[in-house]
């Protein structure tokens, strides 16, 4: 992870990026690099959630960019990641949720202009 290790901030922007995805609602990890100015960085999203160790975190509100919960089927990670996601009132179906499109959530974030 020595990206993060290289520039602080890019952490930081990926953390508030998550904690901005409100309760009853997922994102992808690419939109969480894209809304945390590092486009294209899904993957660097994707493991600084696996080195996550702040309990609270939503960590659960993220997934694959086609609803898929990453972890696979049957472990106890995906088991509770579905359990978090149907306790905020997401349907789990076969491992994925629905997924809202990019501008629904970014005006549920960052308001009407997907701004801050």
């Amino acid at each position: 992870m020595a990206a993060l290790s290289a520039d602080p901030s890019a952490r930081a922007r990926i953390l508030e990026a998550i904690r901005d995805v409100p309760h009853g609602a997922v994102a992808g990890y690419g939109h969480i690099a894209r809304r945390a100015g590092l486009p294209g960085r899904a993957r660097l999203v994707a493991r600084m959630l696996a080195d996550n160790a702040d309990p609270t975190l939503p960590w659960h509100r993220i997934v694959r960019s086609d609803g898929r919960i990453a972890f696979p089927a049957g472990s106890k990670p995906h088991r509770e990641q579905v359990r978090r996601l149907r306790a905020e009132g997401l349907a789990v179906v076969a491992g994925r949720v629905r997924m809202p499109r990019a501008e629904e959530l970014d005006a549920a974030l960052w308001g009407p202009a997907g701004h801050r």
